[in-house]
């Protein structure tokens, strides 16, 4: 008997180590597959150079929809398919100018940009004293009297002691979103943000904005400085508080336009009802090209699909991939897509989404229970050869987080988060920014978790 139980139990134990070493086997070859045979860069610097930035509704947005939905079907994919749905159209015009004035005819340039969605100065720009404050408690306790006609600067930096800088971001971020509903209310004439940048440069950095629920009468209009300009126009304030500052922008908010979605899947060979996804988002702001935000996560998120077939591997589940539109400035994108999965009763299990730059992978974020956490949590062994190793509890992405459910699980693909801010929605976010293996590492890490939920289930 004792015999028998030995031969069993070694049995067992030998099928175990087979199986984990195919599924390693497999991993090793997804890795190879897009070093060595990758279209991600490829892809990437057609829609960074030959495309370029494409703002939701933008005629560049529509071109980036043609050319996604003509490489997928390049892939010879089960289905490829775009969903309408309707964007925000916001021009920026002309490019923005702004100078300090410390007295008649001295001036300095200082590199300004739009934020998104801000309405424009009078044709002739608008100059006026300024305020500085770092958050709002101090904006509401200088008090209308003190700021109005004014413009109101927001110099609160992203916290630099925190390695994570996504979270230095959110620290900071609602003083662009919503600095200038704050200020109109007060009667500025309007506000000057402190770029989202960790680093000294001189690029200014855009991004969305909203008034709430200001009548458009009571629109200010909403500029980001660059963080050297920030830095100067502090320091000069606190030596003459009362030099002005001259802004002129002729941004403009149009109607709503149609745009798309776009989608491809592979059909599951025997769950074919249970959906994995893998996405990012096809537009971008119009500064730069958006190659890491976030044309990296379309053309990784589309490169997950090909190694998939390259390698000669037909998933069980149903994969697609999703190139949203419209994250930027609104998610309409992301919303449409998550109504009709809704109305049409589909079963997400798994989605991932790539949406934090092309950098060097670092692991994932995950939302799902702690349960099923620790689960995925064993698999680290198999990343650890490709220097991943990050598997944390967290929020998975924008376009994504909606399809949450009681029993699914979504990620977020965590590349090296040190240089992010640098080009986040500025100029220099730009094909030459890219590094390819970076970007083809991102892929196969990408790939190889949706492999094992594909493989192991949930």
């Amino acid at each position: 008997m004792k015999k028998h139980l030995f031969l069993t139990i070694i049995l067992v134990s030998s099928a175990l180590a087979n199986a984990q070493n195919t599924v390693s086997a497999t991993i090793q070859e997804i890795y190879k597959t897009a070093l060595v045979d990758g279209e991600s860069y490829g892809w990437l610097g057609h829609l960074s150079n030959q495309i370029g930035g494409r703002l939701s509704g933008s005629l560049n947005a529509q071109r980036a929809v043609e050319w996604g939905q003509e490489e997928l079907e390049a892939l010879s994919l089960d289905r490829v398919w775009l969903q309408p749905v309707m964007v925000p159209k916001w021009i920026r015009g002309t490019f923005e100018y702004a100078n300090i004035e410390t007295s008649p005819g001295n001036t300095i340039n200082v590199p300004v940009c739009a934020l998104g969605g801000s309405v424009a100065t009078p044709l002739a720009g608008t100059n006026a004293q300024v305020v500085e404050v770092k958050n709002f408690e101090e904006l509401e306790a200088l008090g209308k009297e003190a700021v109005a006609g004014k413009f109101v600067f927001f110099n609160r930096p992203m916290q630099a002691d925190l390695v994570n800088t996504f979270a230095a971001y959110s620290g900071c971020v609602d003083q662009r979103y919503s600095g200038a509903e704050r200020a109109a209310r007060l009667g500025a004439v309007g506000v000057i943000v402190r770029s989202m940048n960790l680093r000294l440069d001189d690029y200014p950095h855009t991004g969305s904005m909203s008034y709430g629920e200001l009548p458009l009468r009571e629109r200010i209009p909403a500029a980001a400085i660059s963080t050297n300009g920030a830095e100067l126009l502090s320091s000069m304030l606190a030596l003459n508080p009362d030099l002005t500052f001259f802004l002129k922008q002729n941004c403009k908010n149009m109607p709503d336009v149609l745009s798309y979605n776009v989608i491809g899947e592979i059909k599951g060979s025997t769950h074919p009802e249970e959906i994995m996804l893998v996405g990012g988002h096809l537009d971008s702001w119009d500064l730069g090209d958006g190659s890491h935000d976030d044309g990296a996560g379309v053309v990784q998120s589309m490169e997950v699909l090909r190694l998939f077939q390259k390698i000669g591997y037909r998933p069980k589940r149903t994969l697609r991939v999703v190139l949203f539109m419209n994250e930027e400035n609104g998610q309409k994108g992301a919303i449409e897509y998550n109504n009709k999965a809704r109305e049409k009763g589909e079963k997400h299990v798994f989605a991932l989404e790539s949406d934090s730059g092309g950098f060097s992978p670092r692991g994932f974020s995950i939302d799902t229970t702690p349960e099923k956490l620790l689960a995925i949590q064993q698999w680290k062994p198999l990343f650890e050869p490709y220097l991943v190793h990050m598997f944390i509890q967290g929020g998975s992405g924008a376009d994504v987080r909606r399809l949450k459910t009681d029993d699914n699980i979504l990620a977020g693909l965590r590349p090296d988060p040190q240089r992010y801010f640098d080009y986040h929605h500025a100029a220099n976010d730009t094909f030459d920014a890219i590094n390819k293996r970076e970007l083809e590492l991102g892929a196969a890490t990408m790939a190889s978790l949706v492999y094992l939920v594909d493989h192991y289930g949930l």
